[in-house]
């Protein structure tokens, strides 16, 4: 373990209890207050890492604004969201990056941990032939912790 504090953020009451009772420290609702809350959280420092896993131009506005100076920013999701980079667009020396996954041994790794149910999330599987599908649960929110596309 680290001494990391976990501030989990979401729309959804269903989701952040889920964040709750996998460990995050803190769970903050999705709205207008999110990043006055974070800041709470952080003592007025903001986030040293944000990861999110939505992409959404509103998700990705809300990690540049609750990183503090030197923080790293990582969206993982593909919501298809934009925001503009530039010198004075985010708090200095932030590093932001992409990423859509791992090393192939990693991925490979991932999905028989998947398999085999030992993801520490609640996951919903769904065979590879209904990958598409899982797209659209995600969209409609309907899936609740992660979607695992597995052959």
């Amino acid at each position: 373990t680290t001494g990391a504090q976990v501030i989990a953020v979401d729309v959804k009451p269903e989701a952040l209890e889920l964040a709750r009772s996998v460990g995050a420290h803190h769970t903050v609702p999705s709205d207008e207050h999110a990043a006055d809350a974070i800041r709470e959280h952080t003592c007025g420092r903001g986030a040293d890492v944000v990861i999110d896993f939505v992409g959404a131009t509103a998700t990705m506005n809300l990690a540049r604004t609750v990183a503090r100076t030197m923080a790293d920013v990582t969206i993982v999701g593909i919501g298809g969201g934009e925001v503009p980079l530039g010198f004075f667009s985010q708090p200095y020396e932030v590093s932001m990056a992409t990423t859509y996954w791992g090393s192939r041994p990693e991925l490979v790794e991932l999905l028989a941990l998947a398999a085999r149910g030992q993801v520490g999330t609640e996951s919903t599987i769904y065979p590879l032939d209904q990958g598409v599908q899982a797209y659209r649960d995600l969209r409609a929110g309907t899936v609740t912790g992660r979607a695992v596309v597995v052959p």
